[in-house]
């Protein structure tokens, strides 16, 4: 079983930055593609980022957002700068049963239990 934990989110003006982090726990979280994704209310959760193999970003944060891993503390990192409201959103830690990380990928089979961003302008 895998377990995932984020932190880390909260209010912020435009222009500011945060840092998330998602605690990951479970016998085989090395060989998971690990996530990041984002939703709000009446659309879909769409992929922000994401660890395994490759590194991939959605071309709304590219130069902007930079994933991590903190191999000492079990963590995966997003770090967040130049925020605009646009990136105001429950943000999901996920993980993915397969690895190296797929460029499209359908189905995530584990969600922690997300974390909120907002984004004042």
């Amino acid at each position: 079983q895998v377990q995932l934990v984020e932190s880390g989110g909260g209010s912020m003006q435009a222009g500011g930055s945060l840092r998330l982090s998602c605690a990951y726990s479970g016998d085989i979280v090395n060989r998971l593609c690990l996530g990041w994704w984002r939703q709000v209310p009446g659309k879909e959760r769409e992929k922000v980022a994401t660890l395994g193999g490759t590194t991939a970003y959605a071309d709304s944060v590219k130069g902007r957002f930079t994933i991590s891993k903190d191999h000492v503390k079990n963590t995966l990192d997003l770090q967040m700068n130049n925020l605009s409201p646009e990136d105001t959103a429950m943000y999901y830690c996920g993980a993915v049963k397969w690895w190296p990380c797929a460029s499209t990928i359908t189905t995530v089979d584990y969600w922690g239990q997300g974390t909120r961003v907002t984004v004042s302008s």
